[in-house]
C-alpha cells in the first residue's frame, strides 16, 4: 500500500481465538461454514485485496483444529491461552509484530460478509490522513444495545459511549462499533501494556486503546450488512441468507435470468455467463461454471462442473464433471467423477454417467448405466443398457466406436471393445471384441412350449 510516495507494509490479524458456545458446536465457531468455506477462511480471502505482507491468525480454543483448516496457506499463528477480551487478544501480537513499522488491520473471524472494497477504503481512509487509527462503524437500523461511537463533522474520534451509559439524545445516534480496525502498529504497540481491566467484564478492550492514540477517525461501512457477525446458528442462516442475495443479485445485474431467486443457491465460486436461465429449485455449487444460454433446472444440483454454451439439465445431478455446448441431460439423470459429454448429445432419463468420456451427437436416452466407458461419436444406447465394468475386484474399461448402436437391454461386459459402425441385438449379453461393422446377438434362443399349464 502506499502513501504519497511511501509504500506502506500492511499486516492483517484475524481474531479466531473464541469458543462460540451459543453455536452449541463440538467445533471453535471460526471453522463452522458458509457456503463452501469456512468463516475464517471467508475473512482471509477478503483480506487479500489488500496485499498484506503478514496474515495473523490468533487462535485460543481448538487452536490445532483452526491451525489444520488453515494449514495450506501462508499463515502465522499467535496462541491466545486465556480470553480476556479483544485487548488481551491484540497484546498477543506485541512479539510477533516486534520491529513492524507498518499498519494493521484487525478482523473479526466471526463477521464473514465484509466487502474486500470495505477494507481497501478503510485503509486508503487511514493512510491519506495519517491516521493512528481508524474505526470501521456502521449506521444500524436498531442500534440498541450498542455501545455508539461519536466524531466531529471531519470524521474524527470524540468518544464511544457504551449503550448504557448513553442519555436518551445520545441514543439517538446510530453510529456503532463495527469491531474491525486499522492502526499504526507501533502507536498500536505503545498503547497495548496500558490497557486495563476497570470494567464490569473484568477484560482488556481494544476500543480503550484509542484513548491513548490521536488522532483516530471513524468511517461508516457502506451497508450494515457487512458487519454482521456469527455467534448462534439462526445468525449462521441469517448470514448465508444475506450472502444469497448479494450473489444472486450480481449475477442479475450481469444478465443472468433467475427465476425464482428464492428458491435457487449459488456459491460465491460460480462462474455464469450472461444469458444463462437458473430454474427455480436448482443449487450451483463449488468450482462451476455455466455456459451462455444454457438452461439449467429446475431442480438440479450442479457441482465442480463445467456446462458448455445453450446447454439444458433438467431435474438432474452434475457433479465433479463436464457437459459440452448444445447437449442435454435429464430429467433425472446423474453424471459424477469425471464424466465428459460431448456436444450435442442427449443424455436421457434415469441415465448415469459415472467417469466416462461420451463422444459428439452420442445418445443414452433413458434407463442406462455408463460407468468407465469411452463412447465414440453419433453412438445410440438402447434403454436399458449397461456396462458391466466391476467383476468384485477391480473396475474395468468399455470402448464403444464410432456411428455403433447398441441395442435395448444389453450388457456389456467390461473389459470390452466394440467397434465403429456395430449393431447388438436387443437382450444381448455382449462379452467378446466385436470388430467393425458387424451386427452381434448375444442371447438364448426363444422357445414356445403351446398349451402350458399347470396340471
Amino acid at each position: 500500500m502506499v502513501l504519497g510516495e511511501e509504500s506502506i507494509m500492511v499486516a492483517i490479524a484475524i481474531l479466531a481465538a473464541g469458543k462460540g458456545t451459543r453455536m452449541k458446536s463440538t467445533l471453535p465457531k471460526v471453522v463452522h461454514t458458509l457456503g463452501q468455506k469456512t468463516l475464517v477462511e471467508r475473512v482471509l480471502d477478503t483480506a487479500q485485496g489488500l496485499q498484506p505482507e503478514r496474515q495473523i491468525v490468533i487462535v485460543g480454543y481448538q487452536a490445532d483444529t483452526v491451525r489444520q483448516v488453515l494449514a495450506d496457506r501462508s499463515l502465522e499463528f499467535v496462541e491466545q491461552t486465556e480470553q480476556l477480551g479483544t485487548g488481551h487478544a491484540a497484546q498477543q501480537l506485541l512479539p510477533a509484530l516486534a520491529g513492524f513499522t507498518g499498519d494493521l488491520i484487525i478482523l473479526n473471524g466471526d463477521a464473514p460478509l465484509i466487502r474486500p472494497s470495505t477494507l481497501e477504503k478503510l485503509l486508503k481512509v487511514h493512510q491519506e490522513n495519517g491516521n493512528s487509527a481508524t474505526i470501521l462503524t456502521a449506521q444500524l437500523t436498531n442500534p440498541k444495545g450498542y455501545g455508539r461511537v461519536f466524531c466531529d463533522e471531519k470524521g474524527y474520534l470524540t468518544e464511544i459511549i457504551e449503550d448504557r451509559d448513553c442519555t436518551p439524545e445520545q441514543r439517538e445516534n446510530r453510529r456503532v462499533n463495527a469491531g474491525i480496525y486499522c492502526f499504526r502498529w507501533p502507536d498500536l504497540e505503545q498503547a497495548l501494556p496500558k490497557l486495563t481491566t476497570e470494567n464490569d467484564q473484568k477484560e482488556y478492550y481494544l476500543t480503550d486503546a484509542v484513548n491513548f492514540l490521536t488522532p483516530v477517525m471513524v468511517m461508516d461501512v457502506p451497508d450494515e450488512a457487512e458487519i454482521t457477525g456469527i455467534n448462534d446458528r439462526k445468525q449462521l442462516a441469517d448470514a448465508y441468507a444475506m450472502l444469497q442475495d448479494r450473489i444472486k443479485t450480481e449475477w442479475l445485474l450481469k444478465g443472468v435470468t433467475i427465476v425464482d431467486p428464492s428458491s435457487v443457491t449459488i456459491d460465491d465460486t460460480v462462474t455464469i455467463a450472461p444469458n444463462a436461465i437458473i430454474e427455480p429449485q436448482t443449487h450451483l455449487r463449488g468450482t462451476t461454471t455455466i455456459g451462455a444460454g444454457s438452461r439449467i433446472g429446475p431442480g438440479s444440483l450442479i457441482e465442480n462442473s463445467t456446462i458448455g454454451e445453450n446447454t439444458t439439465i433438467l431435474f438432474s445431478v452434475v457433479m465433479d464433471s463436464t457437459v459440452n455446448s448444445g447437449s442435454t441431460v435429464g430429467p433425472y439423470a446423474h453424471l459424477r467423477s469425471a464424466a465428459v459429454v460431448g456436444e450435442n448429445c442427449r443424455i436421457g432419463n434415469f441415465v448415469e454417467v459415472k467417469n466416462s468420456q461420451i463422444g459428439s451427437g452420442t445418445n443414452a436416452a433413458h434407463l442406462t448405466y455408463l460407468g468407465d466407458a469411452t463412447l465414440g461419436t453419433q453412438v445410440n444406447i438402447g434403454a436399458g443398457t449397461i456396462t458391466v465394468n466391476y467383476d468384485g475386484q477391480t473396475k474395468h474399461h468399455t470402448n464403444i466406436g464410432d456411428r455403433t448402436k447398441i441395442g435395448a437391454n444389453n450388457s456389456l461386459v467390461a473389459p470390452l471393445t466394440i467397434g465403429n459402425d456395430v449393431t447388438t441385438a436387443a437382450g444381448s449379453t455382449i462379452v467378446e471384441h466385436l470388430p467393425d461393422d458387424c451386427l452381434a446377438i448375444a442371447r438364448a434362443r426363444q422357445v414356445v412350449k403351446p398349451n402350458w399349464k399347470k396340471s
